[in-house]
């Protein structure tokens, strides 16, 4: 078959440069439509349940609502992992699935579970599945700014939740767009209880007439001449006053009674367990915009940043959004420094090629092999799904991807040196690709087999490590394929019969001052081999305890541009004091110039797939480019910095220092912020406290 393949790319020599030119432009087509992210997603197939408990304690969210739930989900086909948390006014549980299970398959069946469930009780909402994003969802957050103060945050939440957030949903890829910070806006009555009293009236009362006097309801049509009029009950709630004309009791009872005359009714919110801070500037609102799983991260940020350029105009006056943390600025920065490394890389192997092979026209043909190998792995990329990163592109060696191209090439020239002139150039290259094919085939598998355990890597390791072996083995198999047709059709085409001295092919001057100096090394090794073998056995005895004592880490750590702090308080803390904490932060942050803006969110937001304690604030530091940072001043130093002024300024507060999608990673993927958690079980929660 190599035979066949080798001498068809000889013959129709042209036909296969067309073809190469074809997978370079679906290649660079492909590159554009490619999944972009700065590394892969690690989050295992979960799903998530979410249910409102309205002001329902911990205790009694997880006596009432989350251990009645846990007992339904429990028994799930794939099941691998159930965990959950409680908190004032809901419960979140998390269902892991085996690796491998369909993420909407999962969904149906918890949903199916859920449906059948008995209603829960009054005043607990029915069980919710979370958005379908994952921990890499949240790729935008802005801010809604009033330019003028004139509106209040309530206002301003009202504004981001009926006319940003409906617009924000439908930008393709968005999945939800959740809400911190502000209030929600709720009419809120008070009643006077001796007033009930003295006019024989109760809370039920009060309750009856809100839902007697807040419905709407349709009544047919009637026929008006010949024409169709509809016919419709209208009695909705729709202002402050319309809630104080409610009637409590007819005249026909007595003295007309109304709302007003019984209770107080204004404007207020609904009980919340989150606020938001800005650069010292006091409470504000942010939005997020969450991902749909399996998204294009950097697409749907740009389609995000434009639906909000589109419907500013549509905004109240002296109302505007300002984006405050994307994912685009951190792909950009990571795909630049694959980029330029591949780049610097290709240079550098193009160069050394340039300088040993002795030949420009070869070290160019055997070059070619590196855009044409990263073309073809970047096409089967886009067709299989997976996302360049820096686990996938870091990965690449450009040296294994020439390694065959350079065996064709050079044996290719030697052979038209040593043939010959009456012998046809074409069947010279036939005969010297058709000579080592069984060496360059040898050699890209040999290669290719040490990538295939990794292929067999289950869980977040696997999610890690999966793209890299896949790009390195679709890289090694263009590099096979560009080595068996590419190559033989270029040298057919444009390498000429080197010059001979004394019979062979003249080394380059490089290759004759390096064979000068390896040939006494290769003498004495052949004479006193037992030498060798035991200079070779102290190396290997050496570099074992160095091996020992050196670190390990799952991933390498990624240099995500911004920092993320969190700051930890007694679990007793009310929410109302972490204003005035998590301002003081932002001031003592933004001291420093090499921070560009910092906000602080507290608590959870509405749509809580991460529910945080009112004690727990995340602190995320935007920082300017590294380029602008002051000489000598390092991450390193600026978490010292940080953590020391923290702490001086702020007491009986715990900071812990990470960045943003490092931390949600590590919470969603194991439930918990830190690199290692010590669970533990039991019925006394007083022994247990003790214990951690």
């Amino acid at each position: 078959m190599l035979l066949h393949l080798i001498e068809v790319s000889i013959r129709y020599r042209w036909m296969v440069l067309i073809a190469a030119l074809g997978v370079v432009l679906s290649g660079i087509y492909s590159a554009y439509q490619l999944p972009l992210d700065a590394i892969p997603d690690l989050t295992n197939v979960q799903v998530q349940v979410v249910t409102s408990a309205g002001s329902m304690s911990p205790i009694d969210v997880e006596r009432y609502v989350t251990n009645p739930l846990e007992k339904e989900l429990s028994g799930l086909p794939k099941l691998q992992e159930l965990r959950s948390i409680s908190r004032l006014g809901i419960s979140l549980i998390t269902v892991v699935f085996d690796e491998g299970t369909d993420l909407y398959w999962a969904r149906q069946i918890v949903d199916q579970r859920l449906r059948g469930i008995a209603p829960m009780p009054n005043g607990i909402g029915q069980p919710q599945l979370g958005p379908l994003t994952t921990a890499l969802g949240e790729v935008l957050q802005f801010e809604v700014r009033s330019e003028t103060g004139a509106h209040s945050p309530t206002q301003l939440r009202s504004i981001l939740e009926w006319q940003i957030a409906p617009s924000l949903k439908g930008v393709p890829g968005v999945v939800e767009v959740n809400a911190h910070g502000g209030k929600y806006l709720a009419f809120e009555i008070q009643p006077a209880p001796e007033r009930l009293r003295a006019l024989g009236l109760s809370l039920n009362d009060l309750v009856t007439a809100l839902e007697d006097n807040n419905v709407s309801t349709g009544g047919g049509y009637m026929i008006a001449g010949s024409q169709q009029r509809f016919i419709q009950g209208e009695a909705l709630l729709q202002s402050l006053d319309d809630v104080r004309k409610i009637s409590l009791r007819s005249a026909d009872e007595g003295s007309p009674v109304f709302m007003r005359d019984v209770a107080e009714v204004v404007e207020g919110s609904l009980l919340r367990q989150g606020v938001a801070t800005r650069d010292g500037r006091g409470e504000v609102v942010i939005g997020m915009a969450m991902m749909l799983t399996g998204q294009n991260s950097r697409v749907v940020v740009q389609r995000v940043k434009e639906r909000l350029d589109s419907i500013a105009d549509t905004l109240p006056e002296g109302v505007r959004t300002e984006v405050i943390y994307d994912r685009e600025g951190l792909i950009h920065r990571a795909i630049e420094t694959v980029g330029r490394n591949l780049l610097e890389g290709g240079l550098f192997v193009v160069v050394v090629l340039l300088v040993f092979l002795g030949s420009f026209r070869a070290g160019l043909i055997t070059a070619l092999a590196i855009p044409l190998s990263m073309m073809f792995a970047v096409n089967a990329m886009h067709a299989w799904g997976i996302a360049a990163s820096l686990m996938s592109l870091g990965a690449i060696d450009f040296g294994i991807i020439v390694d065959s191209s350079v065996i064709m090439i050079e044996n290719c020239s030697h052979r038209l040196g040593l043939a010959p002139p009456n012998v046809s150039k074409e069947s010279v290259i036939r005969d010297a690709s058709i000579e080592v094919r069984r060496p360059t085939l040898f050699g890209e598998l040999i290669i290719a087999s040490v990538y295939v355990p990794v292929l067999m890597l289950e869980g977040s390791a696997g999610k890690l490590f999966r793209p890299m072996a896949l790009t390195v083995l679709l890289a090694l198999l263009g590099s096979l394929i560009v080595s068996m047709t590419v190559m033989p059709a270029l040298a057919t085409l444009f390498l000429k019969r080197p010059k001979l001295e004394h019979g062979h092919e003249k080394p380059s001057l490089l290759m004759r001052w390096l064979t000068a100096a390896y040939r006494p090394i290769v003498d004495g090794i052949v004479h006193r081999p037992i030498v060798a073998v035991i200079v070779a056995l102290l190396c290997v005895g050496i570099s074992i305890p160095m091996a020992l004592r050196l670190g390990a880490e799952f991933m390498p750590r990624l240099e995500e541009g911004d920092m993320l702090i969190e700051a930890v308080r007694l679990p007793s803390a009310t929410l109302e004091d972490a204003v005035p904490m998590s301002t003081a932060i932002e001031d003592i942050v933004r001291q420093n110039p090499e921070v560009r803006t910092v906000f602080c969110k507290t608590g959870r937001p509405e749509i809580a797939n991460d529910i945080m304690g009112v004690h727990q604030t995340d602190v995320w530091v935007m920082l300017t480019p590294k380029e602008t940072w002051r000489e000598g001043v390092t991450r390193e130093s600026l978490i010292e910095r940080f953590e020391s002024q923290l702490q001086r300024a702020i007491p009986g507060v715990r900071f812990g220092f990470t960045q943003p999608i490092e931390m949600r990673v590590d919470e969603l993927v194991a439930g918990v912020k830190a690199d290692v958690a010590v669970l533990i079980y039991g019925d006394d929660l007083k022994q247990i406290a003790k214990l951690g």
